[in-house]
Formats: C-alpha cells, structure tokens, sequence
C-alpha cells in the first residue's frame, strides 16, 4: 500500500490525474445510467444501449489509463507501442460489452455480479496491455502481489458497481454505482501503477513504431472529447427514455387505475393483495384500504378454499407461466359473480419473484349469454340431427357450408360422401350417381336456387326413392336445400288417391270414379257410338249374410268382383257403389256387343262358387238404360238403369231388363202417392176396420184384428198392401201405426164385451227407439189391459236386426201384451225364431188355406204347422179360411183358431153387431202434428 501511495503522491501530476479522475467519473456515470436503460429496454434496442454503454466503458478506461499514464513521471522518457496502444482499447471495449450483456441479458441473480466482475477483468486486460505498450530504455520488473491485488479490486469493485445499481433504479443508485465503479479503475490503475518497478537500462531496445507523448496527449484530447460527447448524448438519450417511460408508466397507472370493467390489481409473494384499482373495487365491492393486506382467497367460495384452489392458482402460474380459469367469486356483500381470472407471475430482472399481476372481470352476464347460445346451439344441433329432412347450406360460392347427418341417410349413402367446401355440382353428382343425371338436375335446380322466392322440385332415384329438394334463397346469393325422402308419402298419397277413388274391400272403382268414367265416355262418346249404363244388385245377398256370416258375403263380393274384372276388354268399366250395388258402363257401336257385355256379366254373377265348404250360387238382377237413347244427363241415366233393375228384381222370369220409359210413370205414381200419403193423415182420411177370429171348436169370437184402411179422396180406397210399403219407405209408418195402435185401443176399451185385439206392427217400427213409450202411452191413455193387446209381427222383421228385434219383444211381453207371429209358413219360417222367442200364437199364412184342398203338399205342411204348435204349447191361428171344407180341415187337425170371409169380412166398427154399442172412433188428430215433423225431417 505504501508502494501505490508514494508512487502517486511522488510519480504523478495530479492535475493530469484529476483529469483522469474526471474522465473517469464521467464515463461510468454515462455506462451505469446507460446500462439501467438497457435492462429496462426490450428486444434489439437493449442491443444498442448495451453496445453503447460498452463503447462508453471501453472508450471512458482508456482515456482515464493513458490520460493518468501522461501524468506519471518515472524519470525516463517514455513512448507507447501503437499495435499495443489500440489493441488495448478494443479490448477493453470487447470485455465489457460482454460484461454488460451478461448482466442485463442474463436474468439469474448472479448475472449482475459475474457480468460487473468481467468488466473488472476488461479494465485489467485494458490496463496491462497499456502499460505492455510502454517504451522506455529500461525494463520493468512487478510485484505480483499488487497486480493480483489490482485485478481483485477492479473486479470486486466493478461487480458491486453494477449490484448497486441493479439494487436501485433511481438517482442514488446510479450514483453509487458510478462511484464504486470509478474507485474500481482508479483502484485497479493506480495499485498496478504501483506494482511497477523501472530500471534503466539504455541497451533495452525500443519498438520503431511508437507513439510520442504529445502525440498521445493529442489523441486523447480528440477521444476525450468525443468520449465525452458521446457520453453526454447517450445519457441524454438513456434520460429521455426513462422520462418516457416513465410518462408511460404514469399513463399506464392512470389507465389500470381508471379502468372500471376489470379488477386489476397485484398480489404478493404470498397471494396477498398489494394494491387495487377502481375496477376492482366495483367489481368486487372493496376499497384499497379494506383489502390491500388481506389473502386474495377471501375471493374465492367456501367449497374452492377447503380445495385449496387459490394456492393451486399461484402455483399454475409460477409453473406454467400463467393461470387463466373462470369460477364463481364473492363479493364483499357475499352475492357471487361469474369471473375470468388471469394470474401472471413478476419477476425482477434478476428473475426474482417479486408478486402477481391478477386481472378479473365479471362475466356473469356473457356467460349466461354464452349458455344460452350453447343451449340454443345444442338444441339446434339435436333438431339438425334428428330432423326427418336432410340439410344443406350452401354459400354464394355455391360451395356447401353446411349439412346435418341425416343428408346421407336420404340418398341412401354412408356417412362421408358430403364434405364441406364441395361444388353444388359435385353434391349433385354425389346424389344422382351420374354426371350426365346430375347435369340434367343441375339445368333444373340451377333456376330455382337464383330465385328470390322458396321453391321447390321432386326427384327419382333408384329402387323407387322419391326426393322432395326446396330451396330458400337467404339474400346474399347464399340459400337453403332441404331434402326430403317423401316415398313413403307419394305411395300414401297414392294409395288414398285409389282409397278415394276405389272399394276398400273389392279394388273395384266406387262411385266417385264411376261417375267420372261415365261423364268422360258421354263426353268422348263419337257418331254412332252409345253408352250403356248397367245397373247391378244381387240376389239373397242380405240371406247370404245372415246365414252365413259377414266374412263369406265379403269373400262373395271379392270374388264376383275378380270375376267381372277380369271379363272386361276395351271400352267397359265396372264399379262398386256399395253393400251388393254394382253399375258397369259399355261404350258401343254394335247392340250384339252390349249383348255380349250382359252375357259375360251375367256368366259371372251366376256362376256357382265354394266358400269354406259351402256352395253359393249369387245371381243377380240387372237393369240397362242407353244414352243418348233414353236420357242425356248423367244422373237421369244412372236413375233409369237404377228403375230398369228393380224391374228385374221384381220380375220372375227376367234377369236383365233395359228401361222403357213407362217405367217413369210407375216411379211418379210411387212419389206421388207417398205424397199424398203424408196429406191424408194430415186430412185423417184413414181408418180401422176389423175383422173377427173365432174359436174353430166351438165358434166363439175370440177377437178382432185390425186391419188399416186409406179412403183417397180422389182414387178411392186404397189397398195395404199398396200404400204400407211406400209408408214404410217414406217413414209415414211411424205416425200412421201409433194413430192405429191409440185408436184401436181406445176404441175396444169401449167394447161391450172384453174381445182380444190384434194389431200389425211394421219392421220399422218395431226398430224405432220409442216404440215401448209410445205402446205404454197407448194402454195407460186408452186404460185397455194389457193382455187384451196382440202384436202381430212377420219372421222377415225380426231377421232385419235379430238380437235387438228380440231384445224389444221381452220388453213388450214384459207389459203383459202378447206376441204373434204373423205369415208364417213363408219367408224364412226359422224353427230358431220359434226357440228364440216365445211366441204366444202362430198366424198360419192364408197362401197354405187357398191349395189345401187341391194341394197335399199344402195339407201335409198345415198338419205339420198345427203339430208343431201343439208340441210347443202354443196356439195356430188359420188365415184366409173361406169355405166350409177348409174350417172342417181345420177342426180335423185340430187348429186352435180361424180368420177368414167365411167367418166374416173386414169391417168398420160400426158395421160389426157385436161392437154397435161402442162409442164412435177419435179422429186421426193426434197423430198429425208427429206426422209432420216425421215429414219435415224426411224433406230435411
């Protein structure tokens, strides 16, 4: 020590070293502030100021060494090695640019003392390879130990100049760090200055390449100078910077504090918080004073605390550079908010830690908004995926943009055909499996798709794929395509189209098409040419069912039907109308063709046929009417051949009959006088006659039947027979029989003495619903007892609807009236009906009475009718007895019962002895105002 202060205080002139000095200070001024820039700087800038800082190092060492080495004075005249001279500036300049890169760049803590130690060592690399260009005649010996001291202390020195000034950011740190920087050249210069030791010696040789004092003095005046310049600029330069960033630091405080949408703020270390800005206080509900100190996990919901999720929540970010989740949060009042936390980790430039950046914003609001979308996303999904149709958009590139799973599926392909960014031409080629199909389709749906409105356009495809294609234009040259597979709906369509237009049970056209057939053929019917229409009903075919069963008269209609289809050629054409109504239409030229048409129709319905072991022959009865022959209208024709058939019907010997227009006449009559019909019992131009049943033992009158008579003012009187038939059809039966029943009642209550009454009830009102209350009605009015009362009804009303026919007559019995069966021996004579219903008199028909006496098979069928009755207890009653042989007959075999002319004609009460004191008949008024409404409803 002793060595480096004499060799300074005796060998140096310290206005020279004061220079030194102040060169000295100057330069790590200017390397310390830069070097503070350069840390704060990013990217290649932080080259620069790293690169300037070392200029300004390496530059400022140099200067402060030569300049300090003209101010030494050793006795000898010295010279410096220019080679020497240089190499050791650019050295200097190399080492501590690497020194300072390592402190700045290298983010480890060591950095900053490791990178000031190689600065350390710049300066004594810069030193001795000056003092190794000294010249001087002599040699210089060293000191070891105060070179190695020189080297520590540069070194150490230098690495707490650049601590000091990593330590503190500000003014007093770069002030101590360009002290402790500048002891350390002073240090490290002048203790190996004092390590020298010169000996003169003139032999030394000299190097021819020297430079001269003055000469070096000059240079070092020119780097001084440009050394200082430099400095001054890089500091203002290195100045600005840092006000700019500090302005921008201030902004950017200003602009986190006055951020109101976000919670931003730091925590320490330690996950407590260390500052708040004004969005997190209206965020969260805190000020800075209630929270700054307390653990972020107050944030946090009870169930994530005992988790332990805000610790895992630092440790993420310390790990991976980040944590970034969303989560409930509390606020101060405890009401809960859905956030988005983003946690950064800050470190120092040494890569100490020194707290968090935690950023936090509501997002309640949007989450809702993003479930909802999800949602409605999904559900969107789940309709695309599970819609009937197929789905496909396409953009106004005509490329598809979108489509849904179910598009495959509709063209029968597997998934993976359709791709998105494919042409509409290629999807069509895809469906149509050719280029030249596809292009076909192209030239059709090409139109439709540039459309402004929805249309739409079916297709084929193989194995009978029916494809229904609309397309919905969106507006900017985008659109819509939904496919439907639609085949299952056309062969629906289909079928209900033939449904509509066909018999469900035979296939045959009904009337629908039938009546379109006919008015097409009347239409197109040419010169020459007419058009027959038949109209067909079948025989017994209401016994087939009865007797048979509902299933075996469908099998009989198939089956006829099958036939009659299958005789038909060009220009016939049968239909069903319903029940066992048939109609065939014939368009001809030739009357031998309609002949032949009849012939085959007839061979067909006539035929015999097996069914379930049974054999039927069906028959039927046809009626024809021509056009133009016997009407021009549709409807007239169809009615004429309609009138012709019940010619048939009623005719014997005739299976066919063709209209003849007296046939009009007969229907006009019928209508007309089922007119007049409703006008007479308005009028009360009927009335009852009667006519007596005796005992065929002993004589005696047993009773009266009643019998209906209609007195026209105009044509006379009028037959049952003829009359009850269009009553029944027209409904005036309802009326006119309670009028009978009421009358005949209340007429033999008056009877002198208490004869039964027989009165006829018709199938239609037997079927009618009220009958009981109006039968009830008529007793309890009339005061007649019940067991005075019989009901006569034939077998053919029973057989109509048997179960409720014979559910109707217990109720009848069950008021004490008694029960006949009338015509039997005709019809059905069902041995059945007979065990069925215990009937209280069998009626024997008077067809048997007219041939018993020419006839023995009448005689044998009366004998049995008389001995079936005695088997079953129950009484016959012989109609139509007219001659003495016949009663005798019936005394012979033993008949209960006789009613006939022999015994006595139908007569008016008046005419009758026995009934003279009876009181005259109440008119027919009571049943006027029901035979008007029953007529009203008929016209309805």
């Amino acid at each position: 020590m002793f060595r480096v202060l004499t060799c300074l205080a005796v060998e140096h002139n310290w206005w020279l070293v004061a220079l030194a000095a102040a060169v000295c200070i100057t330069s790590s001024y200017s390397v310390i502030d830069i070097g503070q820039h350069a840390r704060a700087a990013k990217g290649l800038a932080r080259i620069y100021w790293i690169l300037a800082a070392a200029m300004a190092s390496g530059f400022g060492i140099w200067v402060t060494h030569f300049v300090a080495m003209l101010a030494y004075d050793p006795g000898v005249v010295l010279g410096y090695e220019a080679g020497l001279t240089l190499l050791s500036l650019v050295v200097a300049v190399l080492v501590t640019a690497a020194g300072l890169a390592v402190a700045v760049l290298v983010r480890q803590r060591w950095a900053v003392a490791a990178g000031g130690g190689i600065v350390g060592l710049g300066v004594a690399s810069m030193h001795y390879l000056g003092m190794a260009a000294v010249q001087i005649p002599g040699r210089i010996e060293w000191a070891a130990d105060l070179v190695i001291a020189s080297v520590v202390l540069g070194a150490a020195l230098a690495a707490a100049a650049l601590m000091a000034a990593r330590r503190r950011q500000d003014l007093t740190g770069a002030l101590q760090g360009t002290a402790l920087l500048t002891l350390a050249i002073c240090s490290l210069h002048f203790t190996g200055m004092g390590a020298i030791t010169i000996l003169p010696d003139p032999a030394t040789p000299v190097a021819d390449s020297i430079i001269a004092p003055q000469r070096l003095a000059a240079s070092i005046s020119i780097v001084a100078v440009a050394l200082l310049g430099l400095s001054l600029f890089t500091t203002l330069m290195s100045r600005r910077a840092r006000a700019s960033r500090a302005a921008s630091g201030r902004l950017f405080r200003i602009l986190v504090e006055g951020v109101t949408d976000y919670a931003i703020y730091l925590l320490n270390p330690d996950g407590t918080v260390a500052n708040w800005n004004e969005g997190a206080r209206r965020t969260k509900g805190y000020t800075a004073d209630e929270i700054v100190g307390k653990h972020f996990a107050c944030f946090h919901t009870e169930s994530d605390r005992a988790a332990g999720k805000p610790q895992k929540a630092l440790e993420t970010a310390l790990a991976e550079g980040r944590f970034e989740d969303e989560g409930w949060r509390l606020r101060k009042d405890g009401s809960r908010f859905w956030a988005h936390v983003v946690i950064d980790p800050i470190r120092d430039d040494a890569g100490t830690l020194i707290g968090f950046a935690k950023i936090t914003r509501d997002i309640t609001a949007q989450r809702a908004d993003r479930l909802r979308i999800e949602e409605t996303s999904r559900r969107l999904d789940l309709a695309l995926s599970n819609m009937s149709q197929g789905l496909c958009l396409f953009d106004r590139k005509q490329e598809l943009a979108l489509f849904n799973g179910r598009l495959a599926g509709i063209f029968g392909l597997p998934e993976g055909h359709f791709t998105n960014g494919m042409s509409f031409e290629q999807f069509l080629t895809v469906i149509a499996g050719s280029r030249d199909r596809a292009s076909a389709m192209r030239d059709r749906h090409g139109a439709l798709v540039g459309q402004t409105e929805p249309s739409m356009v079916t297709e084929e495809f193989g194995e009978g794929r029916v494809v229904a294609f609309s397309h919905r234009p969106i507006g900017d040259g985008s659109w819509v395509t939904t496919c439907e597979d639609v085949t299952e709906r056309r062969r629906s369509e289909a079928r209900i189209a033939h449904m509509a237009r066909h018999d469900a049970l035979t296939g045959l056209p009904n009337r629908v098409a039938f009546n379109d057939h006919l008015g097409a053929a009347m239409a197109d019917a040419k010169p020459g040419e007419k058009v027959a229409v038949i109209g067909i009903d079948l025989n017994r075919f209401k016994e087939i069912n009865d007797l048979r069963g509902h299933a075996v008269g469908d099998t009989v209609l198939k089956t006829l039907s099958q036939r009659m289809s299958a005789t038909l050629r060009a220009g016939e054409f049968v239909a069903r109308f319903g029940g066992d109504e048939f109609s065939a239409v014939k368009v001809f030229a030739d009357r031998d063709d309609l002949m032949d048409f009849a012939q085959r129709l007839e061979a067909c319905l006539f035929d015999r046929m097996v069914v379930d072991d049974f054999e039927i022959a069906p028959g039927a009865s046809m009626g024809v009417a021509l056009f133009p022959d016997d009407a021009l209208e549709h409807d007239q024709l169809v009615s004429n051949a309609d009138l012709a058939m019940y010619r048939a019907k009623a005719s014997i010997s005739h299976t066919v009959c063709f209209y003849e227009a007296r046939m009009d006449e007969a229907v006009r009559t019928r209508r007309a006088l089922a007119k007049e019909l409703w006008e007479g019992i308005e009028e009360g131009q009927f009335s009852l006659y009667y006519q007596v049943q005796k005992s065929v033992s002993t004589g005696e009158t047993t009773g009266y039947e009643v019998l209906l008579r209609w007195h026209h003012p105009k044509r006379g009187l009028i037959s049952p027979a003829d009359f009850i038939p269009i009553a029944e059809e027209c409904g005036a039966i309802l009326p006119l029989g309670e009028w009978a029943l009421r009358t005949a009642c209340e007429e033999a209550v008056r009877w002198p003495r208490p004869y039964k009454i027989a009165v006829n009830l018709s199938p239609v009102q037997i079927s009618h619903g009220d009958f009981i209350t109006i039968l009830t009605g008529a007793l309890e009015h009339s005061g007649l007892d019940a067991t005075r009362l019989e009901l006569e009804i034939t077998e053919s009303t029973i057989i109509a609807d048997k179960e409720r026919a014979l559910q109707m007559l217990r109720r009848i019995k069950a008021l004490g009236v008694t029960v006949a069966i009338d015509d039997f021996g005709t019809g059905y004579s069902s041995l059945e009906t007979l065990r069925a219903f215990p009937f209280d008199k069998i009626k024997l028909d008077r067809t048997f009475m007219t041939e018993v006496e020419t006839s023995q098979q009448a005689k044998a069928i009366i004998r049995a009718i008389l001995a079936l009755g005695r088997s079953l207890d129950v009484p016959v009653l012989a109609e139509g007895v007219e001659t003495s042989d016949q009663l005798a007959l019936l005394a012979r075999e033993g008949c209960d019962e006789a009613q006939g002319y022999l015994l006595g004609r139908p007569r008016p009460r008046s005419a009758i002895k026995e009934l003279k004191e009876a009181a005259d008949a109440p008119p027919l008024v009571p049943a006027i105002d029901a035979a008007l409404a029953l007529r009203q409803a008929a016209a309805g």
